[in-house]
């Protein structure tokens, strides 16, 4: 389910976005990892208080992070095509903050829901623990697995000198964008 999970739309349009600033598979690996590492740490954190001690999440604070996803989605994807194309982005390392920061925010969304799933199919707390943390490892892997196998694809298009490399190259912050309005404007209740 974590493998699975590390390839929802939001997940792939924030790595895409960050990991082409890193030229390589490993660095753009170690931001996939980073992200993941944030998001389990939050997921684990809130699942943790929803299986062992019965916390309610108010639905009010479930709006509010989806909310904050959205718009840190819409933030990236602009921040993104403001940077321009991949010849003209200086290629330094992403500090580990951004990365474990955006999968914070993300970790906290959609977290009650998979905890409550946990608790509520597995009775035993020590079960439903393991499989929470289970889920947040496949996360990271997934995250890891999916960043190595688009990172050739959008390096490649990053070194090509053709004219539509550069809009290529500014699609996942494009997608990001529209991405972030749509769960923006579901969110507030206007998409359906």
């Amino acid at each position: 389910m974590g493998l699975r999970h590390a390839t929802d739309a939001d997940h792939v349009a924030v790595v895409s976005a960050m990991l082409q600033r890193e030229p390589g598979v490993l660095r753009a690996m170690r931001v996939a990892a980073l992200w993941g590492l944030g998001h389990t740490v939050s997921f684990l954190a809130l699942g943790l208080l929803i299986v062992l001690a019965g916390f309610r999440v108010p639905e009010s604070f479930e709006r509010a992070v989806e909310l904050l996803v959205a718009a840190m989605l819409v933030g990236l994807g602009v921040w993104h095509l403001a940077r321009g194309s991949g010849a003209n982005v200086p290629k330094r390392a992403i500090s580990a903050t951004r990365p474990m920061a955006v999968g914070l925010v993300h970790g906290l969304a959609g977290s009650a829901g998979v905890a409550l799933l946990a608790g509520a199919t597995i009775r035993s707390p020590l079960w439903a623990t393991l499989y929470l943390a289970l889920f947040g490892v496949g996360t990271v892997l997934g995250m890891a697995l999916l960043t190595a196998a688009l990172s050739w694809p959008i390096g490649w298009t990053a070194r090509q000198q053709r004219p539509w490399s550069a809009w290529i190259f500014r699609l996942p912050g494009a997608l990001s964008v529209a991405l972030g309005l749509s769960l923006g404007i579901e969110c507030l209740g206007f998409g359906g």
